[in-house]
Order: C-alpha cells, then structure tokens, then sequence
C-alpha cells in the first residue's frame, strides 16, 4: 500500500511503543492485537527499527496482514491487519 492509502485507513487501534527497544514494540503489539476485532486494523508506533523486521515476520507467522509502514519523524508507524 501507499503511504497514502495507509494514512487513509480507519484505525481500530494504535499501540504507543516509542522508545522501547526489542523486544517491547512486538509484545505490546501482540497485546494489542487481542483488543482488534477481525479485519480491523492496528497502528504500531516503534522508534525501534528491528521493529520493522519482527513485526511483518510475526505477522507472517500468525495468520495477520501486514499492510506496510511509513517512516514518520524518529519513528515509525507499522499496520497491521487482523486476520485471525
């Protein structure tokens, strides 16, 4: 996806891990995820950037769809689809 059509996404969502280093940003994300209805969709924020390597991998691994990431000001923001 663009970072247009990511920044147009209805967030259900947004996990605040700024400034935890790994593996925080993936556990608060795992957390998170339990509170997202089915299709709905999760914003990560990590100034962590392993983050953008652990979170699509875990995606991947549990059914989820990672839909990308923009690089904001020191930080990311990671979407994340529910898919199970």
């Amino acid at each position: 996806m663009t970072n247009e059509e990511l920044m147009a996404l209805e967030i259900a969502s947004t996990i605040d891990a700024r400034g935890t280093a790994c593996p925080g940003p993936l556990l608060e994300a795992k957390r998170g995820m339990t509170k997202v209805p089915m299709g709905e969709v999760m914003v990560v924020l990590s100034s962590d950037e392993s983050t953008n390597n652990d979170i699509p991998m875990w995606c991947k691994k549990v059914g989820h769809d990672f839909l990308g990431n923009i690089e904001a000001d020191g930080y990311w923001q990671l979407f994340i689809k529910r898919g199970k």
